[in-house]
């Protein structure tokens, strides 16, 4: 995943305060992706730095829009555990709310309007002319993209949900968890690009995009 992902959303969004951290690449079962806090140790000075985790095996099946939220919401995990009072583990206390909401993104426990902005499982919505839907408006346009897509993609999930920390987050928060996917797991069909022609095998109802550079991100059909 190219810096642009952080470094961007970073500077038009926190004014650059956030600091450095590493961003992974982590198949974490039912989960967009989490923020650990003081991950990883340096090797040689000993300093600590944070851990923002995305999972690729959804970049097929989920809007890009949806991956830039997913990363903009761990990083307000991150700002409040270097700038403010987080709540005991997994809460989403009242400050977290009120940064989410300043960012351009609405915490609901539903996911959509109306839920509730605080609790212990926690969802966002994009404020339509908020700071994210701007900032990401102006990213789209310098034709950015995500060049790499999973063959075998997970299936296209629910309403993401923030459950906060999870075993192995080590004080960090687990984020967008998923509803477990239904139906014959072994039953892949084949799809097709109808610009390029390249073709993948994922479970059925997927919703695929291909990344040529030549297809403009052209939904794959599924190919008898």
């Amino acid at each position: 995943m190219p810096p642009i992902f952080a470094t961007e959303p970073n500077r038009e969004l926190f004014a650059g305060e956030l600091p450095s951290c590493l961003i992974t690449m982590q198949r974490e079962k039912r989960s967009y992706g989490y923020f650990s806090s003081e991950r990883f140790v340096h090797h040689h000075d000993k300093s600590k730095t944070d851990e923002i985790a995305i999972n690729p095996a959804y970049f097929a099946v989920v809007p890009l829009l949806e991956v830039l939220q997913t990363v903009v919401h761990e990083m307000v995990h991150a700002w409040q555990f270097h700038f403010g009072n987080p709540s005991r583990s997994g809460y989403h206390n009242r400050e977290w709310a009120d940064k989410m909401e300043a960012i351009g993104l609405m915490p609901s426990s539903t996911g959509q309007p109306g839920g509730a902005r605080t609790g212990q499982k926690m969802a966002d919505y994009a404020i339509p002319g908020g700071p994210f839907m701007l900032a990401t408006d102006a990213l789209l346009t310098q034709n950015f993209r995500i060049s790499w897509l999973d063959r075998f993609p997970a299936i296209m999930p629910t309403p993401a949900i923030d459950a906060g920390a999870g075993a192995g987050a080590a004080g960090g928060h687990l984020a967008d968890v998923l509803q477990p996917a239904t139906g014959n797991r072994s039953n892949r069909i084949k799809y097709r690009c109808p610009t390029c022609g390249v073709q993948a095998w994922g479970k059925p109802a997927l919703r695929l995009l291909c990344g040529g550079d030549d297809c403009a991100s052209a939904p794959l059909a599924p190919v008898e």
